[in-house]
């Protein structure tokens, strides 16, 4: 008989504990149609038991089910993988590397790097341009000035606003009947100038749509593509249909994790962060067991080795 598959942590715990549930439930996610060799395609496959790894009967490699996935070249066993993927689908706030790593019993660095592999498949891979009402906003992270050392208060001159600190750019969608549920997309905008967040617009967001913004110059000119209204948060926060408090909602969800779980997050990095807190709040209607299925059926295809998510690769 099959067993049913795991709607808590305690019970995912309990059913993850061996080796071969767990080489089968990432096989089956992986592979629709059975195993396929990582080299060239073959579906004619030895399985290797004494290994766990499958023989490709034609190009004679051996592969496991690790390969070409966020797992690849990790010596953590799967039952501790897919516990990590199941905290942190399932967390609201996140989940620190500190805490990962006395959860699952792995140093603090490799729990690190643990997080920022599951984050990768967290990436949405195709996106569906928005195109209904949206609202698009942007916001500025960064340390705060009286957080800071009295030394590194006078080397950044911290103020309000975007003074020193990364920007961050954002679209929701509102949800209705047609679209379900509300989503969102962000992103780490480099560029703060006008042609640059107009071009993020453009790419999120079909023409002809009602947009959304509060009366930040950069969004001028979206009227020419979009049914684009403003409200003035010097004077009024909602007017009628139009307001941001949708994005604002979330943005505030984003830095409660950066704030209260993370701490400290780098520039270089807060792409990453930015991924998990969107696909969590795009799967908030899913339950656990939806959340972190969608996660493991992504693994594939995406690969971050230790020299490219400390600096090496290209950045994002």
């Amino acid at each position: 008989m099959t067993k049913q598959l795991p709607t808590t942590l305690m019970e995912a715990i309990r059913y993850f504990s061996d080796e071969q549930v767990c080489i089968d439930f990432v096989a089956s996610l992986r592979w629709e149609d059975g195993p396929v060799c990582a080299e060239c395609g073959s579906q004619r496959l030895s399985w290797l038991a004494s290994r766990k790894v499958w023989k490709c009967l034609d190009c004679k490699k051996q592969f496991s089910v690790k390969k070409g996935t966020i797992f690849e070249d990790s010596p953590i066993k799967l039952d501790k993988w897919l516990c990590a993927i199941w905290l942190i689908a399932n967390s609201k706030n996140g989940i620190s590397s500190y805490e990962l790593g006395r959860s699952i019993g792995i140093t603090q660095k490799s729990a690190w790097f643990v997080l920022h592999r599951i984050r990768l498949a967290m990436q949405t891979g195709s996106f569906d341009k928005f195109d209904s009402e949206v609202e698009v906003d942007e916001t500025f992270i960064g340390g705060k000035a009286r957080n800071m050392h009295a030394s590194e208060r006078k080397k950044k001159i911290t103020g309000t606003g975007g003074h020193n600190k990364t920007m961050v750019i954002g679209a929701l969608e509102r949800g209705d009947r047609d679209h379900g549920p509300s989503q969102v997309t962000a992103t780490v905008q480099q560029d703060r100038g006008g042609d640059a967040v107009k071009g993020y617009v453009t790419e999120v967001v079909h023409p002809g749509a009602s947009v959304y913004t509060d009366a930040y110059g950069g969004y001028s000119g979206l009227a020419r593509d979009y049914d684009h209204r403003t409200v003035d948060h010097a004077e009024y926060y909602v007017d009628g249909q139009v307001h941001s408090n949708g994005i604002e909602n979330f943005w505030a969800l984003l830095k409660r994790g950066l704030h209260g779980t993370y701490i400290s997050v780098e520039p270089f990095h807060l792409f990453r962060y930015i991924d998990e807190r969107v696909f969590t709040f795009n799967q908030r209607e899913s339950d656990d067991l939806g959340r972190f299925t969608t996660v493991v059926e992504m693994v594939s295809g995406r690969r971050l080795t230790w020299n490219g998510l400390t600096g090496n690769a290209e950045r994002r």
